[in-house]
């Protein structure tokens, strides 16, 4: 067969050449990125069995004609799947729905050993990023050939939604990876740029771009086996078996890690442990079906269910502006103010330059501002070390900072942000100085953690055109910003708020104006109980760890000392004098004035707060704690499932609240900010998932239960109770897309 042949698919074409190559470039029609759906895997199966039935086939290089190879599997298609089970459930029963997700579930499992056992060599040829699916597809091809591209990203990023790979990529990993490296892989769901993907072997080569699929081609023609490694007679595992020497040095203890990062809280976390465990002990066909049965599984896990929605779905739908007012027309960010130039306002800088935004970056003096602009040198010298910019990146980004005292540089901003220290009378003076000189539809922006939007827009010339941005310390670091509207903000506001947001890469959500807003409040709530803990006698290393086994990324007293004790005693203050007595509690108050006031413990900016921050070593808590308890529980007589029930609890019923109060008005943004803004145990789905998953009845019952024992900041608001009647849940009561029709 000569010349060219042509056969039209979908979302592949197909070309053979001269040679008998078959070039198999995937392009989904309407989509910047592939991705695995239903109908790319039915096409995919049809092609890898023409490759294998055509004689005069003699091998496939599969690569993209997109920028990137692939995205991974459509979650939506998850989804749908799902939706089936539940459909086979109620018609035929359990057996027949676990049997058709089964099979459902394995289709990309079954294409990749088919691409790996058709008796014809397969080169996947990487022009780009492979994720997921895509790389799992990648892995199971003979062999993998990348073109040169700093941009490429190469991972099983799974776990990170309450999955693992479940298209053969824990057993490919695990033949090819010593057994603690894989676990660390997929564990981590780590990204790898190709020279560390080349150094662990999962790519074989890297090419000039021109030359990536001659290379391809030419690998094959040079008589390129079509036998994976693990196929073939005597292969060695890389890490030894798992019952040998070798293999008990590393399964024992990896268990230990794996409880001691998830509290076993991660199904899919503790499936790739039993994938890798029981894949290794199996020829790869069996082990494969080892994986696939996890796999299915976990699909139907609660937690995979949140997590998809909560940091998959909704995640992109507000990343995409699903809340940007859409009449407003879209206007590039050209240039930025930063007033302050202390820890956050530089971190502003640093991202808003990073994404290409020009920046002024104003302080007191010549000297505050350039001590602001070093930061970002830090910043980025520190990815230069790591291999992940360069110096002409890190001259081009200081270059699109300006670091000055002069309030006249803001003329022509088109958003200032302000990040002056927490005091009303300190932003109102920053605020004056940059209405005198900045343009009339310039928008600004408060980075204000506690102090209501409302109230600091009557010191701007035009409240509707002043918005709360506030951002999360440290910035380079945190994905979220919470955008704040206060009663007279207006769209254009919001919308360049949200398009900044969008522009330096993070995830936003808008809330209405409030004491805290909604993650500080919430977040507030956390912390006090931890206090509270404290002063009931509960040892201060259970609460903590107790913190970390309900989900929190630290325990709260940890989590006091990363924001200051000192502002939480003035945030306590604040509130006695606006609200009264009332709404604070007295056992709160006594120890917060001890810490601060008598002991000078302000956390951990002055080495002293919960912990001790020794000069060499880790932080320990402070053994000074136990004197301020009042009495002492034995922890033998503690109930941790309730201590860990009141930590999540207080903070989805204070989110049920900010629900009630109009402070939250979209579900979405309550779970994925509690999920990005202060680590709300990511396996539940965020707050409000945290509610639905129980269902608000048990909810309700759960905190009207903790009330009485513990008072009534426990008391369920109206809005729960009414729902427990009729078993309503957050996601049916506020539907997203309702509101979007709205």
């Amino acid at each position: 067969m000569h010349g060219s042949f042509r056969m039209t698919y979908q979302n592949f074409s197909f070309d053979i050449d001269g040679d008998g190559i078959a070039l198999v470039t995937w392009a989904m029609p309407g989509r910047s990125m592939n991705v695995i759906d239903a109908k790319v895997m039915e096409e995919l199966a049809a092609i890898v069995e023409r490759v294998a039935g055509e004689a005069a086939i003699k091998g496939a290089v599969l690569t993209s004609g997109k920028d990137a190879f692939c995205a991974g599997a459509d979650l939506t298609m998850l989804e749908t799947q799902s939706r089936a089970f539940a459909d086979i459930l109620q018609s035929q029963g359990e057996e027949a729905a676990n049997k058709k997700l089964f099979e459902e579930s394995r289709k990309l499992s079954q294409i990749a050993r088919r691409i790996e056992t058709c008796g014809k060599p397969w080169v996947a040829a990487l022009n780009g990023t492979a994720m997921g699916g895509g790389f799992e597809l990648a892995l199971a091809c003979h062999h993998r050939i990348a073109s040169e591209n700093d941009k490429t990203r190469l991972g099983l990023p799974e776990i990170k939604v309450g999955l693992f790979p479940g298209g053969g990529g824990t057993q490919r990993i695990a033949r090819m990876l010593a057994p603690a490296d894989a676990l660390q892989f997929l564990l981590k769901g780590d990204q790898l740029r190709l020279a560390r993907a080349k150094a662990m072997k999962l790519v074989d080569e890297i090419v000039p771009p021109a030359e990536l699929v001659a290379k391809s081609k030419a690998w094959i023609k040079a008589g390129g086996t079509a036998k994976a490694p693990w196929d073939v007679e005597g292969f060695r595992l890389p890490g030894g078996l798992v019952y040998s020497k070798a293999g008990m040095m590393i399964f024992p203890p990896a268990n230990a890690l794996y409880r001691r990062e998830t509290y076993d809280n991660y199904p899919a976390a503790r499936a790739i442990m039993q994938v890798v465990y029981e894949g290794l002990q199996l020829p790869m066909d069996q082990a494969l079906r080892v994986e696939s049965r996890y796999f299915a599984k976990i699909l139907r896990s609660p937690e995979a269910a949140a997590m998809i929605r909560s940091l998959f779905v909704s995640m992109q739908e507000l990343n995409k502006g699903a809340r940007r007012p859409a009449e407003v027309p879209q206007r590039p960010i050209r240039k930025i103010g930063v007033l302050g130039a202390g820890f956050m306002g530089a971190g502003v800088a640093y991202v808003s330059a990073q994404a290409g935004i020009e920046v002024v970056l104003i302080d007191r003096d010549q000297e505050s501002a350039d001590k602001g602009k070093a930061h970002s040198q830090k910043l980025i010298t520190d990815q230069i070390n790591r291999g992940r910019a360069t110096a002409a990146d890190r001259d081009a980004l200081l270059a699109r900072i300006t670091a000055t005292p002069d309030y006249a540089a803001l003329k022509d901003v088109d958003l200032v942000i302000e990040a002056v220290f927490e005091d009303r009378a300190v932003k109102e003076e920053a605020i004056a100085k940059a209405q005198a000189v900045i343009g009339k539809d310039a928008i600004f922006g408060s980075n204000t953690s506690t102090l209501p939007i409302t109230s600091l827009a009557k010191s701007f010339r035009d409240p509707a055109k002043f918005v709360g941005v506030h951002f999360f310390s440290p910035v380079d670091r945190m994905m979220l910003v919470e955008v704040i509207l206060g009663k007279r903000t207006g769209d254009a506001a919001v919308a360049v708020a949200l398009d900044y947001v969008r522009a330096i890469r993070k995830t936003p959500i808008v809330v209405n104006d409030s004491r805290g807003f909604y993650t500080s409040r919430v977040v507030g709530t956390y912390i006090r109980e931890g206090h509270l803990m404290l002063a009931e006698g509960v040892p201060a290393a259970m609460i903590e760890n107790v913190g970390r086994m309900a989900g929190m990324p630290v325990g709260p007293l940890s989590l006091n000392d990363e924001v200051a004790v000192d502002l939480a005693w003035k945030i306590l203050k604040a509130t006695e004098a606006d609200l009264g007595p009332k709404a604070i509690d007295e056992r709160q108050k006594a120890l917060l004035q001890e810490m601060v006031e008598k002991r000078g413990r302000y956390g951990r900016k002055n080495g002293k707060g919960f912990y001790d921050y020794p000069q060499s070593g880790p932080k320990r808590l402070w053994p000074g704690l136990a004197d301020l308890q009042p009495a002492k529980l034995d922890p033998d007589t503690i109930d941790v499932a309730e201590l860990k029930a009141r930590l999540l609890a207080i903070q989805a019923l204070e989110t049920a609240r900010c629900v009630e109060e109009d402070v939250i008005t979209d579900v979405r943004e309550a779970d994925v900010g509690s999920i990005l803004g202060f680590g709300y145990a990511p396996f539940t789905g965020g707050t409000l998932s945290y509610i639905d998953g129980m269902g608000t009845k048990a909810f309700v019952d759960l905190c009207s239960k903790l009330a009485k024992k513990y008072g009534n900041r426990f008391k369920p608001n109206k809005l729960l109770r009414d729902m427990a009647k009729t078993g309503e849940s957050f996601y049916h009561r506020f539907p997203p897309e309702k509101r979007k029709a709205a």
